[in-house]
């Protein structure tokens, strides 16, 4: 409560911008120049013949031209980045289309949500807090993917952004409607992380002025309430009620409740999508060297800015950050580096504060000016090294969903048609078929009712490995298949409808 009401005492200091020589004015160009750097390498690295992973087809199906029916939405999922995607997907089936919407969407999100702190930190504090977190290869490789956590830490940068301008001038009406607009982008992509945004915010607005306080609390209430409604009315149309979804969404998360993960994560910075569960081999360590300087640099940064009398500016996103942190540190029982983008990019402004007052007070200034360079190209050359790793595993598996998809289109699974089994939503999609499953997490049919399809169209049941089929395929035709991306052995199971393509000969 102490911190509360310190920046609250800081917000209410002045109801002015703040002092020339303080402010970003001038710097745009710093701003611009990261944000298409950002771009630039996104569109060079990793657009050109990548496929869509798992969640991202998913996601695409739901709007996609390609698709001949929409993927299982399970209940955690949010349609946030399906409306996103919808202004390409609806016109185009083509992927790498897809990529550079995305990679030039994400750079000129990158732009807004720095462009929105100009009046409170300098062009140069931004432009390498721009800089640090597009360097993350988390960030670069979630930019052009069909994925909602990058949106969702550029949304929150820009809502904290908004928020500290509201609360520091109420003459700031742009600010007040920018915070909920922000808000209600957040919530349109990840409802739970709307809520550990604006809790935080919230408990600061209750500290500062009468009048500040409830335009501030109504702005981020009613960007809450507007971002959260088509997944409220979901939960009533199609999960059988608000609180049913939640339970489920808990249920499909490994049920919510108190998971210390911190080395998951810490391991999972390696490249790993996701680390469930995280018995892999740590192949490079110095993947989580920053990992681990970066509560110190955010610490100094808070330190700094309490010195140089300026403290909410900082400490706001950084109480914001720990509160996004708390979730997927504490609540969720596994790992993925993207959960934690909403975090880095609050915490790079703290740290880049805190690194541009070292090399301009540091002696000898050209001495620690060099060390760290250094240290930021060997950052980068890391970083730089999973990313291309990311890409070749992207355009494999690319390869490979496409191997898949041709062998099935041989052996007579054909539009319309239906997939079940392992990679079912992948393999679905990449051959125009539907995808559906009688168990788990993504159940949508009962066997009942795949064996009914079987009787009116192709259906291919896929294994890998030591799997065997359900009961209902045993007596399909079964062929061998390409191997699935990190699978053996892959079979499919046919039912009598998919009728074989007939070999020609000469």
């Amino acid at each position: 409560m102490t911190q509360t009401k310190a920046v609250a005492t800081g917000l209410r200091e002045t109801s002015r911008p703040a002092r020339r020589d303080w402010t970003a004015d001038g710097g745009l160009l710093w701003l611009a120049v990261v944000a298409s750097v950002y771009t630039l390498v996104q569109l060079v690295f990793l657009v050109a013949g990548s496929g869509l992973g798992w969640d991202e087809t998913v996601y695409t199906s739901q709007v996609s031209r390609a698709a001949s029916d929409t993927a299982f939405f399970s209940a955690p999922r949010a349609r946030g980045i399906t409306f996103l995607i919808a202004p390409v997907t609806s016109l185009t089936s083509s992927v790498d289309v897809l990529r550079v919407y995305l990679a030039l969407l994400s750079g000129a999100g990158l732009f807004l949500a720095l462009w929105v702190w100009r009046r409170l930190l300098p062009a140069s504090v931004l432009a390498l807090a721009g800089a640090l977190f597009a360097g993350l290869w988390i960030t670069v490789f979630y930019g052009p993917q069909v994925m909602p956590n990058l949106w969702v830490a550029l949304g929150c940068l820009c809502a904290v952004g908004f928020f500290v301008r509201a609360a520091r001038d109420r003459t700031d009406r742009t600010a007040l409607i920018g915070l909920g607009v922000a808000v209600a982008f957040v919530a349109l992509m990840r409802p739970t992380d709307a809520f550990w945004l604006s809790a935080p915010l919230a408990l600061v607005a209750m500290a500062v002025g009468r009048w500040r306080r409830w335009a501030l609390l109504t702005a981020i209430a009613a960007g809450g309430a507007i971002g959260c409604a088509e997944w409220v009315i979901e939960a009533y149309v199609s999960y059988g009620g608000l609180f049913t979804r939640l339970a489920r969404a808990s249920e499909i998360q490994g049920h919510l409740g108190w998971h210390l993960v911190f080395a998951d994560h810490m391991r999972a910075l390696d490249g790993r999508l996701l680390c469930r569960p995280c018995s892999v081999q740590w192949r490079r360590p110095a993947t989580a060297i920053w990992w681990f300087a970066l509560p110190l640099l955010t610490l100094g940064g808070v330190l700094l800015a309490a010195r140089l009398r300026r403290l909410p500016l900082v400490l706001v996103p950084t109480l914001v950050g720990l509160s996004m942190a708390v979730q997927y540190l504490l609540l969720i029982g596994y790992a993925a580096p993207r959960f934690l983008l909403p975090v880095y990019a609050l915490f790079a402004l703290p740290t880049a504060l805190f690194l541009t007052w070292i090399v301009r007070t540091a002696r000898p200034r050209p001495l620690v000016a060099a060390l760290l360079a250094a240290a930021a190209v060997a950052h980068l050359w890391v970083q730089g090294s999973v990313v291309a790793d990311r890409a070749e595993r992207s355009r494999a598996d690319r390869v490979k969903m496409d191997a898949v998809a041709a062998e099935l289109a041989r052996q007579g699974v054909r539009p319309p048609c239906v997939v079940s089994g392992t990679e079912a939503i992948r393999v679905a999609f990449r051959a125009g078929c539907a995808s559906r499953q009688t168990g788990g997490h993504d159940g949508s049919i009962t066997p009942e009712g795949l064996v009914a399809h079987a009787r009116e169209r192709p259906v291919a049941f896929v294994v890998a490995g030591q799997a065997g089929p359900p009961a209902y395929a045993r007596g399909w035709r079964v062929e061998r298949i390409p191997n699935l991306p990190g699978l053996r052995n892959c079979r499919v199971y046919l039912s009598p409808s998919a009728h074989q393509a007939p070999t020609h000969t000469r």
